[in-house]
């Protein structure tokens, strides 16, 4: 049936049809909200007339649940499509408030890559930044950013997250550099001249730093001086521009990843959840074979 549906093809087609006709049909609430309608409905299965409403656009809400801990405001799921969903188009939904699935017409690598991409995208604290060693050649550094999409970089002793921070490369700093296999501590900006905060830091001062400092980068280290974290003022322009965001606990976006049902899966989900993602969900073309 359809919502305040035409009782039949005839009638629709029909240049003039009595009042009645026009409730012929299925009020939405008795369509989606009656519990004992088992009833799926997909495209043309209904025809929606429009109509006056007493309430104003801005208090409609549109927020729903994806899981039981997952809410979106913005109810919008990208399918696991291998034409759909990679994690250019789940970085799209979750920044307007929905979620998108990764397809899992992939290895179980090239998942978790497309996974971590928008993990990392955007967050308050990035605590697993990219980090390389004084050593590194500018060369190096240059195909580092090609293949990872990151333009500042800090550098630390051994190039791990945890260790010595010795200072910060950006953009900037190699701009104009002539000779391409110099290191980066040659053209690096050293600890000294950065500004960092404390580890414990909350975000809200954290973010005030960043903003008075107006830096693009701010590392965030222990007591020690090892790199904890960063901040980028990039994604406090983003946290504006994205209000609905779908974000986690740590203010990274929020991605999900599909699966099949064969026993090799295991280990794909194994590497999913050690990658950040926040759902899996079982993509099966057949629900008997699960």
């Amino acid at each position: 049936s359809s919502c305040r549906a035409m009782a039949s093809a005839d009638r629709s087609r029909s240049p003039r049809g009595r009042a009645e006709e026009l409730f012929d049909g299925h009020s939405a609430q008795d369509i989606f909200e009656k519990s004992g309608n088992a009833t799926g409905y997909t495209y043309d299965d209904l025809i929606c007339l429009p109509g006056h409403i007493s309430f104003g656009v801005h208090e409609v809400a549109i927020h729903g649940n994806f899981t039981r801990k997952i809410r979106l405001k913005t109810p919008v799921v990208s399918t696991p499509m291998d034409t759909v969903t990679e994690a250019k188009m789940a970085i799209a939904i979750a920044l307007e408030g929905g979620i998108g699935v990764i397809h899992t017409n992939l290895s179980i690598d090239e998942q978790v890559r497309e996974v971590m991409r928008v993990k990392k995208y955007e967050s308050g604290f990035i605590m697993d930044p990219i980090c390389i060693p004084p050593t590194m050649k500018i060369s190096e550094l240059d195909k580092l950013r090609q293949s990872s999409g990151f333009s500042g970089y800090p550098v630390t002793e051994d190039g791990q997250l945890g260790s010595k921070l010795l200072g910060l490369v950006t953009k900037r700093d190699t701009d104009f550099a002539m000779d391409r296999s110099a290191p980066v501590s040659t053209i690096m900006t050293k600890t000294d001249k950065l500004v960092t905060v404390k580890e414990g830091a909350a975000l809200q001062e954290a973010n005030k730093v960043l903003q008075e400092s107006k830096k693009g980068k701010l590392p965030v280290i222990s007591k020690d001086n090892n790199l904890v974290a960063l901040m980028s003022r990039s994604d406090l322009q983003k946290n504006a521009e994205y209000p609905l965001a779908t974000k986690d606990a740590h203010k990274r976006l929020m991605v999900a990843a599909a699966i099949g049902t064969r026993p090799a899966d295991k280990d794909r989900v194994r590497k999913l959840v050690a990658a950040g993602v926040d759902a899996i969900i079982v993509d099966s073309s057949q629900g008997d074979s699960v």
